[in-house]
């Protein structure tokens, strides 16, 4: 069986990578700030199709988009 990471496909059980750091927290600019500060910079939304898309910094939608934890988005870390 595989799984879907950010690097590509692994075998399941295979520990050569790690998994990524999730910030869980809330979309206040006080929070926002922590979460830069800790390095997860990676907004992580769902868009209508259910869709999950990533966007980085410096990428066209990245200032645009809202981390909206009530719908299961979050902050990745890297």
């Amino acid at each position: 069986m595989l799984g879907a990471t950010s690097a590509g496909y692994l075998a399941v059980g295979d520990d050569r990578h790690e998994l990524p750091r999730v910030h869980h927290g809330g979309d206040s600019s006080a929070s926002n700030a922590a979460v830069r500060e800790a390095g997860c910079d990676i907004k992580g939304n769902i868009n209508e199709r259910g869709e999950h898309i990533y966007h980085m910094p410096g990428q066209e939608y990245y200032s645009a988009t809202r981390v909206n934890p009530a719908r299961g988005e979050r902050w990745f870390c890297s």
